[in-house]
C-alpha cells in the first residue's frame, strides 16, 4: 500500500450487560476455559450472550505476560455489570467491571480444582525453565474424561487426521452417548470394531435407527475400512498429542519411518539421559516442550492401552522416503549452523532431505556432517569434540553436486 496512505479503524462499539453465570468448558487437551453467560445484549448489530474469559488469571485481571490489565479489585464475578465489546468487531470480549454496580452478595469466583466433567484433578503446570505457572488449568483425566474423549474422537476423524466420511460431530455424539455395546464408540479403536460388533448383534441394528439406513451404514463401514491403511503422519497427528500439529507429525514420521520405531523411541525417551531423548530433541523443528509432551503422552498407561488396541486394527504405512539413488548423503544426519550465505536454512534443509539425509537441530554422536557457515559457535566446538565431519557451504555443495 502507498506509504502516504492512512487507514482509520473506528473504535469497537461497547455495551453494558450482566454476568449471569460463569461456566467451565473442557477442551480436547483438557484445558478448562471459563465462559461468561451474559444477559443478552446487542453489540455492533449482533446479539451477544457468551464471552470467553480465557483462564483464571484473566478473571482476576491479569494478562498473559503477568501484568495487570485491570485494577486489582476489578475481578469478574457472577452478578457483575461489565463492559463488553466485540474484539475486531467479531469476538465478544469482557473489558472491565463497573464496581459501583457490583451487588453486595457477589463473591470472588473460585476456579475449580477438579474437572467439572469427570472429577479428575485439575492443575496448572509450571514451566521448568521460567518457574512460572501456566495460565491454563488442565484436567488430568485424559481419555477417562468425557469432554476430552469426545473432542479427541472428533479430532481423530477430522479431515487432516483419518478423514472418515460419515463420522461427523452429530454421529460421534450419537455413538459416544450410546450404552449399547454393539453401537458404543468411546475411544478411537471402537470405530474400527463397530462393523464386527454390529454383525454379531441380534438386537440393535444401526440401519434401523433414525438417521441411518442400509445404504448409509454400508458407506460408513466402507469409509472406516478404507482408513485401516493410513499414512504415518496422519496417525501421529490423529493421536491428539498436545503441541503435535500436522507439520510436527510429518517431521516425526519422516524421522522415524515406521510407527513401531516411533513408539519404541518415544517410550525409550522417557529417560532424559537416553540416546532416544537426545535424538528426539535433535530433530530440527522439535523443541523441548514438544518432546516432553510426546514422552509424557507415551508414559500414560491409559494412552498406551488405547493406542495398542488401535494399532491392532490398522496397517500404518511406512513414511515415504525420497529417491536417494546415487546420493552421497542418504541415511546420514546433517546439522546446519552459522549464517548460511549461499542458501537459506529452509532451502538447505529441503535439499538435504530430498537426498535422503536427516536434518537435525543439534550436534550429537549420531551426527555425520556439520555444515558450518560464518559465525558458527557451540555446535562447531561440539562437532570437533565428537569428531564429526565438518565442512563449509562450498564443500557441502560440492559433495551434493551443487
Amino acid at each position: 500500500s502507498p506509504r502516504w496512505a492512512t487507514a482509520h479503524k473506528f473504535p469497537a462499539e461497547q455495551a453494558f450487560t450482566t454476568v449471569e453465570n460463569i461456566e467451565i468448558q473442557v477442551g480436547r487437551t483438557g484445558a478448562l476455559t471459563p465462559v461468561a453467560r451474559l444477559t443478552p445484549i446487542t453489540v455492533g448489530g449482533v446479539v451477544v450472550t457468551n464471552a470467553t474469559l480465557h483462564n483464571a488469571d484473566y478473571i482476576e485481571g491479569i494478562g498473559n505476560n503477568g501484568e495487570r490489565i485491570r485494577p486489582e479489585d476489578h475481578d469478574i464475578r457472577i452478578g457483575d455489570t461489565v463492559i463488553v465489546q466485540r474484539a475486531g468487531d467479531v469476538i465478544p470480549q469482557v473489558l472491565d467491571v463497573l464496581l459501583e454496580k457490583r451487588p453486595a452478595e457477589a463473591v470472588k469466583y473460585a476456579f475449580p480444582e477438579k474437572c467439572p466433567v469427570c472429577g479428575s484433578h485439575a492443575v496448572r503446570e509450571r514451566n521448568e525453565k521460567t518457574g512460572k505457572l501456566d495460565s491454563v488449568t488442565r484436567c488430568t483425566g485424559g481419555f477417562v474424561c468425557r469432554a476430552q474423549a469426545v473432542e479427541h474422537l472428533k479430532h481423530f476423524v477430522s479431515r487432516n487426521a483419518f478423514d472418515i466420511e460419515g463420522l461427523g460431530t452429530k454421529q460421534i455424539d450419537f455413538f459416544f452417548e450410546s450404552d449399547d455395546p454393539s453401537l458404543s464408540i468411546k475411544t478411537a479403536p471402537d470405530i474400527f470394531t463397530l462393523k464386527v460388533r454390529q454383525e454379531a448383534s441380534h438386537l440393535t441394528k444401526l440401519e434401523n435407527i433414525d438417521g441411518f439406513g442400509k445404504v448409509s451404514v454400508k458407506k460408513l463401514f466402507d469409509a472406516i475400512d478404507a482408513r485401516r491403511e493410513i499414512d504415518l503422519h496422519r496417525l501421529i497427528f490423529a493421536l491428539g498429542i498436545r503441541h503435535v500439529g500436522e507439520t510436527t507429525a510429518k517431521l516425526l514420521a519422516r524421522s522415524y519411518g515406521t510407527y513401531e520405531h516411533f513408539e519404541e523411541a518415544m517410550k525409550a525417551a522417557a529417560d532424559p539421559a537416553s540416546d532416544a531423548w537426545a535424538e528426539l530433541n535433535s530433530i530440527d523443528g522439535i523443541g523441548e516442550v514438544v518432546a516432553r509432551a510426546i514422552v509424557e503422552f507415551y508414559k500414560e498407561p491409559r494412552n498406551l492401552d488405547v493406542i495398542d488396541r488401535l494399532v491392532r486394527e490398522l496397517q500404518p504405512k511406512e513414511a515415504e522416503k525420497p529417491s536417494t539413488e546415487g546420493s552421497p548423503v542418504a541415511g546420514k544426519t546433517v546439522v546446519f549452523t552459522g549464517s548460511l550465505e549461499k542458501f537459506t536454512r529452509d532451502e538447505a534443509k529441503a535439499r538435504a532431505e530430498s537426498l535422503g539425509a536427516k536434518v537435525a537441530g543439534s550436534v550429537s554422536k549420531k551426527t555425520d556432517i556439520l555444515v558450518a557457515g560464518p559465525g558458527a559457535g557451540s555446535k562447531l566446538a561440539k562437532a570437533a569434540e565428537l569428531g564429526v565431519q565438518t565442512m563449509d557451504e562450498d564443500e557441502w555443495l560440492a559433495l551434493i553436486g551443487g
